[in-house]
């Protein structure tokens, strides 16, 4: 019989990579938003699988919805990669990232715990945890020091995971991704702000891309290599946390000039920096060390920050310049 994979957060970039995988897989998926019948599912149809996974509402904030949920569907595997995404957002909206974050997660825990199912469980960390890496790639021993509301949620929530994997048993792991892009990011990102932007430039549709803090500097992977190692993570005989990184970092300046190098753009001619976009306590640095998930998961990441960028400006290429 085929597994059956439950995704909490199934509408953004990475629930929508994630269950072509398990697709692929053949796995039995369903998948979870808010509010189904408010969802556009846009990634889902991108992908061509919107009709080849169930859907269901699910508000993760609240227990009750989150254990009917569970108990209905009855899946082997749970990945939570749902709550607040921005950090950005979370400043303004601190008691969402922990209500949708650190509260979701525990929620899913303790359905788990009461239902007493050998379902495993993989919770989405992030690399925000570790506030400023500096040049020092960060593993998974590096203290966490975060500097956001989502982080500190983020937080919160692999502290949770630890402890009930400690105390009852449930086989739950966290993976805590560095920063990775693809087509499916929304322009809301920087990633995805600056290459739709110098796609417009080119195409005469903007004159001018306003950023904020173009040094900031972080490790920028590709999101299909990484939804790979959530599925790795859950294959382990014993649960374990992982950090997903390429072990590079560059600049965001280094993002804009490549990616508008892409369109024959001088960067410097069409970008403003605006300073109401810079971010309070702002990460300067963050780069991670994926060498525990490749020497235990065997995972690869083939894909480094170049490539992404060129994937993702040939995505744009084709929307605004054909």
């Amino acid at each position: 019989m085929s597994k059956k994979a439950l995704i909490i957060g199934i509408a953004g970039q990475d629930g929508a990579y994630l269950a072509k995988h398990l697709l692929a897989k053949g796995y039995e998926v369903t998948g979870s938003s808010r509010d189904v019948m408010a969802s556009s599912f846009s990634n889902l149809n991108a992908l061509g699988i919107r009709e080849k996974v169930k859907l269901m509402s699910v508000s993760i904030n609240d227990f009750r919805s989150v254990f009917n949920a569970i108990q209905i569907f009855n899946p082997d595997e749970i990945y939570n990669l749902a709550g607040q995404t921005s950090v950005g957002l979370s400043f303004d909206q601190p008691v969402e990232a922990i209500e949708s974050i650190a509260i979701g997660t525990l929620n899913i825990l303790e359905v788990i715990r009461l239902l007493n199912k050998p379902v495993r469980f993989y919770n989405a960390g992030s690399s925000e945890c570790f506030g400023d890496t500096g040049s020092l790639p960060a593993n998974e021993k590096t203290l966490f020091a975060p500097r956001s509301p989502y982080a500190v949620a983020k937080s919160t929530a692999k502290w949770l995971i630890n402890s009930y994997r400690e105390s009852y048993g449930i086989y739950a792991c966290t993976g805590i991704l560095f920063n990775h892009e693809s087509p499916l990011r929304p322009e809301r990102f920087v990633t995805q702000k600056i290459i739709a932007g110098a796609a417009k430039i080119k195409a005469r549709q903007l004159k001018m891309l306003q950023l904020g803090n173009l040094d900031i500097a972080r490790d920028w992977g590709w999101a299909p290599d990484y939804v790979e190692a959530m599925w790795l993570m859950m294959q382990q005989d014993k649960p374990d946390d992982f950090v997903i990184a390429t072990g590079r970092m560059e600049s965001l300046k280094y993002f804009a000039a490549k990616a508008f190098e892409y369109f024959d753009l001088d960067w410097q001619a069409h970008v403003e920096i605006e300073s109401s976009f810079f971010r309070p306590n702002e990460i300067l640095c963050s780069v991670g060390d994926p060498s525990k998930a490749i020497k235990i998961l065997n995972w690869k990441h083939p894909n480094d920050v170049d490539s992404v960028i060129q994937m993702m400006c040939e995505t744009q290429a084709k929307k605004y310049l054909n």
